[in-house]
């Protein structure tokens, strides 16, 4: 008898050129590296020579281009991107679903217009939410008017909204705001709208971690958790057998550091980094740079770029004393796993939020913008692993005190110690979420099952 042969799903993931848009649907990709599963990436051709050199990406999966309809030469900045994939997004990647067939395809939030080109095709379409739980819930109360909001104009205005602690509008994310421009504002208005094309929203979260927040949007939009989204060896994978921790960076890493950290007393390490889109000012770099000097703690700081900000005159001295490194990128997760390290002083982006969790590590939360405010209540208030560090009242820059104040909440103080025992409840929570028979696990399970009855 004849071996029946398993006709394989072909997935199409949609995501922009931004590494922390790019590193969640690689880590998807691994999560799913299952047999009858082809996936391929589609994004615009100024990630082509970025994606087209890394080896590991080609393992994983196929890769496709289509045209953002900008110069060659633009530098491609947010804003300008969205607003030109706004007018020519939908008509070039419709010419890549027409030349292969797709059983399903899974975009980012910021592609709005992909869920109906998927419509138009037949196509079932997902959502990869790559923010919290939380954040997707206020974007969809506020734009479907399920729930009633204050003035966004004015900060101070408080927000009371499902499974959410008391917010003030200043926690709200910042893309909703009337502050930070009508485009952006546009664009997640236009995300909202295009749910009514997608079947499945999932979300780089777990159930333990968001519960309330995950059941209050039951009768609306249901989110799956999925995640975290990590690399394996996070999750208690060998790594000598798993897919490796490698990230998809848009910066090659400096290498020393890891050697450096070998080196330092467990639980010493400051590790301070604001992501890859943000850029200190002078000012906040010597502030926190003159906390670390009085307190005479060890860090590994991640300054980028490093032009500027790197030659405030008590950084460049700490770092010739020996007392820590500067780097302009590293490999988070491998530094946050590290023994040395005893908080993270972060910006609050979802991907650094997701990766503190699951590495069990206490924050100095210091957000910006996007969905950062909210992120931070969240780790601070809900989740109870950190402090937030706040700017001065008066002159709203960052202060000295502040700085040292937090550290020392973080590391010594009276609520220490219950913060990194809710951490290291999280990291286990994390961990068995993705674990064979795991919430998050089980979601996967399921949604595989849907799509190859589509196929």
């Amino acid at each position: 008898m004849g071996s029946i042969e398993v006709q394989e799903t072909h997935v199409l993931m949609v995501a922009l050129p931004f590494q922390g848009h790019l590193n969640p649907m690689l880590k998807f990709v691994k999560n799913l590296a299952r047999t009858n599963l082809h996936f391929t990436l589609a994004t615009t051709e100024q990630a082509r020579d970025l994606l087209s050199s890394t080896d590991e990406q080609q393992s994983l999966m196929d890769l496709v281009f289509f045209s953002d309809g900008l110069p060659k030469d633009d530098p491609r900045d947010p804003e300008p991107l969205i607003e030109s994939l706004r007018k020519v997004g939908a008509k070039n990647f419709s010419k890549i679903i027409e030349e292969k067939r797709f059983d399903c395809i899974i975009s980012i939030p910021f592609t709005p217009w992909v869920p109906a080109v998927a419509a138009a095709h037949n196509i079932p379409c997902a959502i990869l939410w790559i923010e919290a739980c939380a954040v997707f819930s206020v974007y969809y109360r506020y734009y479907m008017k399920t729930n009633s909001f204050p003035d966004l104009e004015d900060p101070n205005q408080r927000v009371e909204l499902p499974a959410l602690p008391l917010l003030e509008v200043r926690d709200l994310p910042t893309l909703m705001l009337p502050s930070h421009g009508a485009n952006f504002n546009t664009l997640m208005a236009e995300f909202v709208e295009c749910l009514k094309d997608v079947k499945w929203v999932l979300a780089n979260s777990f159930y333990e971690l968001e519960s309330d927040i995950i059941e209050s949007m039951f009768d609306f939009k249901p989110i799956i958790p999925i995640g975290p989204l990590v690399s394996p060896f996070l999750l208690g994978a060998d790594e000598d057998k798993a897919l490796d921790g490698k990230n998809l960076d848009m910066w090659k890493a400096d290498d020393y550091y890891m050697e450096w950290l070998d080196q330092q007393v467990r639980s010493s390490v400051v590790y301070i980094s604001f992501g890859s889109i943000l850029k200190s000012s002078e000012n906040q770099v010597e502030t926190i740079a003159t906390a670390l000097k009085n307190r005479g703690v060890p860090f590994l700081w991640v300054i980028r770029p490093k032009e500027k900000a790197e030659n405030v005159d008590v950084l460049q001295k700490m770092v010739k004393e020996g007392q820590g490194v500067v780097i302009e990128w590293g490999q988070q997760e491998k530094i946050l796993s590290h023994m040395a390290i005893s908080c993270f002083v972060t910006h609050c982006g979802w991907n650094s939020t997701i990766e503190t969790v699951v590495t069990g590590v206490p924050i100095l939360a210091y957000p910006t913008w996007f969905d950062q405010p909210l992120n931070a209540r969240l780790l601070v208030d809900m989740f109870g692993i950190g402090v937030r560090m706040s700017n001065d009242v008066v002159d709203g820059e960052l202060k000295v005190a502040e700085v040292e104040s937090c550290i020392e909440a973080v590391t010594n103080g009276p609520a220490a110690v219950n913060m990194r025992r809710r951490a290291a409840e999280l990291k286990q929570a994390a961990r068995s979420a993705m674990a064979p028979g795991g919430s998050s696990a089980r979601n996967l399970d399921v949604f595989i099952n849907d799509i190859k009855i589509f196929t």
